[in-house]
């Protein structure tokens, strides 16, 4: 399965152009099929002999960190996905975990326990079995005092003992049982309660991974991160081992035959990354066999690569999408919780509501989409049908309403430009990060919009970010180099968003926290979320109060795409093909 299980950052992608744009181009929404079935016979010579070419389209290097719970980047998840990033279980069509992977899972509500069994023949790459100790250390890397992994939030704080393990209270945490000792293959977590996310993969309660703890064992958290065990010569659970890694460009695979599941066919695949200027030409040259299903493929590409002829173009609705913040304060690493400063600059909510009515972002999709993104509605985005608030109000191209509400929060014109409600002037920082021609032409369309409105935007530092230095700025405790930020997020398979949007979660990079938010974010998995006519209600009236807030604001959703060379058989992005990459082969030696 190639689904991305965590929540991780992804670069943003926008597209428009210089001149100001409008709807009267508009391009009808692409058809793909999630999978490319192909006719022609797999080659047992070719398997063997030819290396799978795989493209991991990106502007940046990756970072080479290997352990998913550390991994704060979609590339770095990419890169090593044919190693199996640690996944514990099998997903059926709609992320529901189902029975037959690394390790099943029974939940009892009764006693609000969730037992996890690992398979017999589970074993990582170095030949060391899976034992349940391996289950229980990535809560421990997630949930340690000032741990380096971003993945925490509240929800993780039912398990028995988290929260005075999280706090230094307690050296373990006491909710992990082992019936048949760490070295066995049960592990029994004791909860407060149960969740319904509970039954789905990529949900904030149970985590999906498991990690070698034989292979991290003796090395502080705070430098497991840097470790040759993670960035040199890490181990895997899935189909392939890692033979080489050239740091931020290519990673190498093999057979891993400690494998449990099928057999791998192809003997050699190396995954590239190429950047989004050279993606087109490296495609209709045919140095690659298929761009990486999670990697960026922009929408600038489509139409130069759709009509290719040795090419099919492979899609599905991501998980995932582009979206605007705002800075509203800092983390307390002392509490460990975020805190929104009531002074802060972007702290009006009028003046964040003036920012999104100035552009105009659906004119930018409908024209520059070329049918593979399309204008968001919400933070939820439409792959979860049954909880997206198709009704929720979001923000048209309105200046005018723009306008007006700078009037009346107080920001008054001083001549060209609009000041502060006190008289002082008005400077809003935007971070971007570094792209393609088409993100550039957007990121001016948008300060182009913002100044007819008055306001006096500018690109922080002065340029575009590099996508690894962007987040690390936005992912530090307090910065005020950045007012308002364009980025996007690769989602996990369960839509609660805790991990995003909690008080205490620090992937929430803007800082916002209310009572309303941290109740609703907790009823979406309350008891009588079992309920899930009663769940879905939650969720859409979340999405309309973030709507209303306007601290996050979703801009864009879109395909999750790739170009896939006519020798590839077995491609296949549907969620319920949980053997991705052990069930590519080869019908050629060279590509088509």
């Amino acid at each position: 399965m190639f689904a991305t299980f965590l929540t991780v950052l992804s670069l943003a992608a926008c597209g428009s152009n210089e001149k100001a744009v409008s709807s009267k181009n508009k391009v009808e929404p692409a058809q793909l099929s999630p999978n490319y079935k192909n006719p022609r016979k797999t080659s047992q010579s070719a398997d063997a002999n030819s290396t799978l070419k795989v493209a991991e389209p990106n502007d940046s290097p990756f970072r080479g960190i290997s352990e998913p719970t550390l991994a704060s980047n979609a590339e770095d998840t990419s890169v090593f996905s044919p190693g199996g990033n640690g996944n514990l279980f099998n997903v059926d069509q709609n992320f529901k975990i189902i029975k037959g992977g690394l390790a099943d899972q029974k939940l009892d509500r009764k006693n609000n326990t969730v037992t996890i069994t690992i398979r017999a023949n589970a074993r990582w790459s170095d030949g060391q079995p899976v034992i349940a100790r391996d289950v229980e250390y990535p809560y421990e890397i997630i949930a340690a005092p000032r741990s380096p992994s971003p993945q925490y939030s509240a929800d993780f704080e039912r398990i028995q003992g988290m929260s005075a393990y999280h706090t230094g209270k307690a050296a373990t945490i006491s909710g992990f049982t082992y019936p048949r000792g760490e070295n066995g293959k049960v592990v029994v977590i004791h909860y407060s309660a149960l969740s319904p996310s509970m039954k789905f993969l990529g949900n904030s309660f149970v985590w999906g991974t498991v990690a070698p703890y034989h292979h991290y064992q003796g090395i502080a958290l705070n430098k497991l991160a840097a470790s040759a065990q993670v960035r040199k010569n890490p181990v895997f659970i899935g189909p392939y081992k890692l033979d080489k890694i050239v740091a931020g460009e290519s990673t190498s695979w093999s057979p891993n035959k400690y494998y449990w599941g099928k057999k791998p066919q192809i003997k050699h695949i190396k995954i590239s990354v190429v950047s989004s200027n050279s993606i087109d030409k490296a495609i209709q040259t045919k140095k690659y066999d298929f761009t990486s299903p999670t990697g960026v493929m922009r929408a600038t590409s489509y139409k130069k690569l759709k009509n290719l002829k040795n090419y099919q173009i492979v899609g599905q609705p991501k998980l995932g999408y582009n979206y605007f913040g705002f800075n509203l304060g800092e983390y307390d690493t002392s509490q460990q919780r975020n805190v929104m400063d009531p002074h802060a600059k972007m702290a009006n909510k009028k003046l964040r509501q003036a920012m999104m009515y100035a552009i105009n972002e659906k004119a930018i999709n409908e024209k520059y989409g070329n049918g593979v993104k399309w204008s968001a509605k919400t933070l939820i985005p439409p792959i979860f049908d049954k909880y997206t608030a198709e009704s929720a109000k979001h923000f048209s191209y309105d200046p005018q309403k723009a306008a007006e509400l700078l009037d009346q929060a107080g920001y008054k014109k001083n001549g060209k430009w609009r000041t502060r409600p006190n008289g002082k002037p008005l400077v809003i920082y935007f971070g971007v990060m570094q792209g393609d021609s088409a993100s550039h032409a957007a990121y001016r369309e948008y300060l182009k919009r913002w100044k007819k409105v008055g306001l006096n935007v500018k690109l922080a530092d002065g340029k575009e970010m590099e996508m690894n230095s962007f987040y690390d700025l936005l992912q530090k405790p307090k910065q005020n180099k950045v007012d308002i930020f364009a980025a996007a997020w690769s989602l996990s398979s369960e839509p609660t968003p805790t991990q995003l949007y909690g008080a205490d979660a620090p992937l929430n990079m803007g800082h916002f926290v209310t009572k309303k938010n941290t109740q609703l974010l907790k009823e979406m998995n309350s008891e009588r979320a079992f309920d899930d006519s009663y769940r879905a209600e939650k969720f859409k009236e979340w999405q309309e109060y973030m709507n209303e807030q306007a601290a996050y604001v979703a801009t864009d959703n879109s395909y999750q795409w790739s170009t896939v060379n006519k020798r590839v058989k077995g491609f296949d992005l549907r969620v319920d093909n949980n053997e991705f990459w052990s069930s590519l082969s080869l019908t050629s030696a060279k590509l088509k």
